[in-house]
């Protein structure tokens, strides 16, 4: 199977359980056993970010990875933290949001296009973070409405962003809301291109500050409103960063 490891966890004295999001059968868990000692096959293999093709002998109650082979390490992470805990974050986030048996493969594409954006820093951290949040969103479904009005469909008049209503409410309809964000032209082209363009295209262009600061806003309040869990990774990371 083709995939990436999403998290590792130790199992007993020398085992390893891992979680890898894989092309062929979504999310899947599996058990390397001696894993954790040093001269282990696995040992190099069983490490997060990790993309490659992995064996796998599936038990009648639990999955043994047998092999793999690992095609990219993202080994430039390791030495750039806070690189790194955009990673763990990306990961723990797509954790979230992937299911077993399911058809993951663009949260996979997803994953694989965002780590290689960290490793060449090609653009600001903070822009991928907010890229990837709407885009892992969208291709899970539950991403904002930025084309038309939620209610009536129009694209022609005027709109305000609202949470709430999960997305553009246009003037006619927008009378009882009460959380429209009036966004800037620039803001609202940058999420229509990230929810309507191919993952292997999506990291393409930057952001002026002030663009940057209002897309911060949009995407911390749906997060809010709509995810409800907590990320570990990224209360690290805002201690890192400095970010609120």
């Amino acid at each position: 199977m083709t995939g990436m490891i999403l998290s590792v966890a130790p199992i007993g004295e020398y085992d390893k359980r891992v979680v890898i999001l894989t092309k062929e059968k979504g999310k899947i868990s599996a058990f390397a056993k001696g894993a954790r000692r040093p001269n282990s096959p696995l040992a190099g293999a069983c490490t997060p970010c990790n993309f490659g093709k992995f064996m796998l002998y599936e038990g009648r109650n639990s999955n043994t990875l047998q092999s793999a082979e690992i095609e990219n390490y993202f080994a430039e992470l390791r030495t750039d933290v806070e690189a790194a805990y955009y990673a763990f974050y990306f990961l723990e986030f797509a954790d979230f949001y992937t299911r077993e048996a399911n058809d993951e493969r663009e949260m996979l594409k997803l994953l694989y296009q965002t780590m290689r954006v960290l490793t060449k820093k090609i653009i600001p951290f903070e822009l991928v973070r907010y890229i990837f949040e709407l885009k892992a969103l969208s291709v899970s479904g539950e991403g904002p409405q930025v084309f038309q009005c939620v209610r009536c469909g129009n694209r022609e008049r005027p709109c305000v962003f609202s949470v709430k209503e999960g997305g553009l409410v246009c003037s006619e309809c927008g009378q009882n809301v009460y959380d429209g964000m009036r966004l800037n032209t620039s803001t609202l082209y940058a999420m229509q291109f990230i929810v309507g363009t191919p993952v292997e295209k999506l990291y393409t262009f930057t952001l002026s500050d002030e663009v940057l600061q209002e897309l911060r806003k949009v995407m911390e309040r749906y997060l809010d409103v709509y995810v409800d869990h907590r990320f570990k990774s990224l209360e690290i990371l805002k201690q890192l960063t400095g970010l609120k």
